[in-house]
């Protein structure tokens, strides 16, 4: 039985690292996880005003689509030793309104990628907190931080390095058996 994934990326910039390491996961995945890139650019900021009953086009796409998924891969970089606007929007707008939280109780994972040496950990750490907040399993082993990015990637987007490939490939194994394991 296949466990559809929902991958959200934390970068919303054109040639971004963290889609490029997203789309490389998605392709390793084994048959049983369907990766589907839920898109989180066009989500406008959170604003309980807007929480109505047409709430904006966006929110309920993004609540439709996250609604069918059964977990959540986060692929994202570090903003000021925490994790984008962007990422911390879209779950916010995932757990409103209260009481109809999107995010309850989904398995998660999360791989930081940056092109500097800390390799995102400080996005990684703090994705943690409102996922616990939130009712989302996340696994804690083995971890994935993506330092030096840059220079894993080809012109087109590629992982170049086996040792990262095959890293990748065993934390998105991992993160099959972690689904398994909290359903």
């Amino acid at each position: 039985m296949s466990v559809r994934v929902a991958l959200i990326v934390g970068s919303l910039r054109e040639g971004s690292y963290s889609r490029a390491v997203a789309l490389e996961m998605k392709a390793m995945a084994a048959p049983e996880l369907e990766l589907d890139l839920v898109e989180i650019g066009d989500l406008p900021l959170y604003n309980p005003d807007l929480e109505t009953e047409t709430p904006p086009p966006a929110w309920a796409r993004f609540r439709e689509e996250m609604a069918a998924v059964q977990a959540v891969l986060f692929v994202t970089p570090e903003y000021n030793r925490s994790i984008p606007g962007a990422l911390k929007n879209a779950l916010d707008v995932g757990s409103r309104p209260y009481g109809h939280s999107i995010w309850s109780g989904k398995p998660a994972a999360i791989v930081s990628v940056s092109p500097g040496a800390l390799a995102a950990f400080g996005a990684n750490h703090h994705l943690r907190q409102p996922l616990v907040f939130l009712g989302m399993p996340t696994m804690a082993q083995p971890e994935a931080y993506i330092g030096g990015v840059a220079d894993l990637l080809d012109e087109h987007g590629k992982l170049k390095t086996d040792g990262t490939r095959d890293f990748l490939k065993g934390f998105i194994d991992a993160f099959a058996g972690w689904i398994e394991k909290t359903k």
